[in-house]
């Protein structure tokens, strides 16, 4: 059985439908949450953090892992999975931006993000 993870802070049962069928053409989704990194915590610490879900996730043996979040994290991350040869994408999407005037003269911007593909990181 294949398995796609899931690593990010957006849970798998949130995503599009598009996005679920792009995902699942590598096998099951699994999602591993995405770890809340202190921005006050060192680079030494959020390497051994990045080290130990590389062990995580490679005792898994996912065809590819959707990875996104804190950039330090991220690239730790994805150094790691890439060297034992495990594909690491990205979520690409449209962002589609509305503002609302309001009659107060305040202003409402919204943003959707809608999901076109995944990318590999290189």
């Amino acid at each position: 059985m294949s398995i796609f993870i899931n690593h990010t802070n957006h849970p798998s049962s949130a995503w599009s439908a598009a996005e679920r069928t792009a995902a699942a053409a590598y096998g099951d989704i699994v999602d591993l949450p995405f770890p809340l990194i202190d921005p006050e915590e060192g680079g030494a610490a959020v390497a051994a953090r990045a080290a130990a879900a590389v062990q995580d996730i490679l005792a898994r043996q996912p065809a590819a892992v959707l990875c996104q979040g804190e950039s330090t994290y991220v690239y730790a991350v994805v150094r790691g999975l890439r060297a034992h040869g495990i594909p690491v994408l990205a979520a690409t999407s449209d962002r589609v931006v509305s503002v609302t005037r309001h009659p107060d003269g305040s202003t409402e911007k919204r943003s959707r993000f809608e999901f076109i593909r995944f990318r590999a990181y290189c």
